[in-house]
């Protein structure tokens, strides 16, 4: 194989994602995502505080189907984002470095934040404190 033939390194056609890469990639990526709910909420207050009609125009849009699937999916962007920095905060102390235990907290980031999103979800959007 000459020189010019060789990938210059691994690529993504000899790569394996794992689930440390994928919960990374995610955890960049919810974070970006969450600049949008701040947006969101930076409109809505601006709503309340002054404009009547911007105000209901946002409360009738988030009661919209795809309204609600982007509330559900930033809500869910939150909670993922905070379980995996809390992760993040104990390796930062040095802790859970295993391959064990980073694939046990790993699946305990995926399941503890939809079960999150859905607890939140179940509270305050069933009515009791809906938006």
């Amino acid at each position: 194989m000459t020189p010019s033939q060789r990938p210059v390194s691994p690529h993504l056609q000899i790569y394996r994602p794992q689930l440390t890469s994928i919960l990374s990639i995610t955890h960049r990526f919810t974070g970006a995502f969450l600049w949008f709910g701040i947006l969101g909420i930076i409109t809505w207050l601006y709503g309340l505080a002054s404009n009547p009609t911007c105000f209901s125009w946002l409360m009738a849009t988030s009661q919209t189907f795809i309204g609600k699937t982007i509330l559900f999916l930033i809500i869910y962007a939150f909670f993922y984002h905070l379980t995996n920095g809390i992760r993040h905060l104990f390796w930062d102390a040095g802790y859970g470095f295993e391959i064990t235990t980073v694939y046990r907290t790993g699946w305990l980031v995926v399941g503890s934040s939809f079960a999150l999103t859905i607890l939140y979800w179940i509270l305050f959007q069933g009515g009791c404190c809906g938006f």
